[in-house]
């Protein structure tokens, strides 16, 4: 607007337009104001025409800037509404991430407590544990100390950290090879010492897996276990002794009982010799008897000395390969010349029944151990077919069965004599000199503990009974067949 009156101003001032107002004075000189008004208001309305059309253009330009502002307003509203929602979405995932971080730090904190509680724990048990701990790093040095090595070894743990094992403990069996060995090797070792015979500890040295190399150390103490064992050992040493010799005097006592009944006998028949003045036939007859039978019971009598001779000497070193229906086979010949009970039964008189199948498969055993077991069993069957060999149709039976199954080699040695009862069950394979109450008044020589031991102990097979009074008892041993 300001540069539309500044042109009507500049029109007005220029020559053009002092021309102009001189066209409108008539020849005398004066002005014509018709013609200048007329003039005047032509210019006017064309003024006012441009102006018109400049401020119609003005106004659309601002009728356009302000549908652009508008927009623009609009865009800037929509933006400040998306950033505001957008602040306040994040001022909200802010506060969750806030509550989240302060539930965390307050289970971290719950976490740090139970596991300080636990470290707590776990180090009163370490230190007060009956055994000894002791903790090394990679060099040897001590990083742990319980109480019982404090005891045992008169050092406190506060004077132990850091030195060498050795210099902490110089009694100490184990050596720096033993601490390199678990940490290149990664495994476990196993180690045993004796003092004098008299203490004895069992070590091992456990290998630590993490950032930091170094082994822990337990010591055990296990002495009293070691004597304890040593007793038992001993005392079952001693119980198969007596069960041994209660057998062995039992097979010999009975060939010597009859040769001193024989000479008994000899003795009245010289007697009555004498008084006859000369022998007779019959005598001569029953002298040779006399002598033969003696001779037979002293071929017995050394022939179950040989068979302990034997059994003493032949012990293998490992386990051998054998047929155990050859094994059983020879261990009977060997029953029929050595097994025999009072009353007269033996073993030669029972019969035997067997029961064999086809294509058995060799066991590795000791054989001459399995032999004493058989004899064992053989001898036990006896006594109790004689306890029943009063009975006029009675025909004393043995039975021998040997099978294969579940990868094992069974055996069964059953027999129709006088049966156990379940209290004998029972103490049937307990020491001799047990106290058992149930197992008192049993003959030592009717007791299987050592055979028991031969089978489950040196054979890693098992053994059992079953029995009826009635009917008579059946043994039953698995061996196995692999190595």
């Amino acid at each position: 607007m300001k540069n539309i009156f500044f042109l009507f101003a500049l029109c007005m001032h220029s020559s053009w337009a002092m021309a102009g107002i001189t066209l409108f004075k008539d020849e005398n000189g004066k002005t014509n104001w018709q013609h200048l008004a007329n003039w005047s208001s032509g210019t006017l309305i064309i003024i006012l025409s441009i102006t018109a059309v400049y401020l119609f253009i003005a106004r659309r330009k601002a009728s356009r800037a302000n549908r652009e502002l508008t927009a623009i307003r609009k865009e800037l509203e929509l933006r400040v509404q998306e950033r505001t929602a957008t602040l306040d979405e994040s001022n909200k995932l802010l506060q969750e991430s806030n509550s989240a971080l302060e539930s965390e730090v307050a289970e971290h904190i719950v976490t740090s407590d139970q596991l300080r509680s636990s470290e707590s724990y776990i180090k009163d048990i370490l230190t007060s544990m009956p055994l000894m701990l002791v903790g090394l790093n990679k060099d040897g040095r001590v990083t742990q100390w319980n109480r019982r090595v404090e005891e045992l070894s008169g050092v406190s743990s506060e004077e132990a950290l850091g030195k060498t094992l050795w210099e902490a403990y110089p009694t100490m069996t184990v050596v720096p090879e033993h601490i390199q060995q678990a940490i290149e090797q990664n495994k476990t070792i196993h180690l045993k010492q004796s003092m004098r015979s008299l203490s004895h500890f069992d070590i091992t040295i456990y290998p630590l897996k993490g950032d930091e190399a170094g082994v822990v150390i337990l010591v055990d103490d296990v002495s009293k276990e070691k004597t304890a064992e040593n007793m038992l050992i001993h005392n079952d040493k001693m119980s198969f002794m007596g069960e041994v010799a209660s057998t062995m005097a039992h097979d010999i006592n009975m060939p010597l009982q009859a040769i001193l009944m024989d000479l008994k006998r000899f003795k009245n028949i010289l007697a009555d010799s004498h008084q006859q003045g000369a022998g007779n036939a019959t005598q001569t007859q029953l002298l040779d008897e006399i002598f033969i039978d003696m001779s037979n019971k002293g071929d017995q009598v050394s022939k179950i000395i040989n068979n302990l001779l034997t059994f003493s000497r032949s012990r293998e070193k490992e386990k051998q390969t054998a047929d155990i229906v050859d094994v059983m086979e020879h261990t009977v010949e060997l029953g029929k010349e050595v097994i025999s009970v009072e009353n007269g039964l033996s073993f030669h008189q029972v019969k035997l029944e067997w029961s064999v199948e086809k294509n058995l498969p060799q066991v590795p055993c000791y054989i001459t151990e399995l032999q004493q077991v058989f004899l064992s069993l053989f001898r036990h069957a006896c006594a109790s077919l004689q306890r029943r060999s009063a009975d006029s149709d009675f025909v004393p039976t043995i039975k021998i069965i040997l099978s294969e199954g579940y990868d094992s080699f069974w055996i069964k040695i059953q027999h129709n004599g006088i049966g156990l009862s379940n209290d004998e069950q029972m103490g049937l394979f307990e020491p001799y000199f047990s106290d058992n109450p149930e197992a008192e008044g049993f003959d030592a020589g009717q007791h299987l503990s050592f055979s028991y031991y031969i089978i489950t102990e040196q054979h890693q097979g098992h053994m059992a009974v079953t029995s009826d009074p009635e009917l008579g008892s059946t043994f039953h041993m698995q061996l196995p067949i692999s190595p």
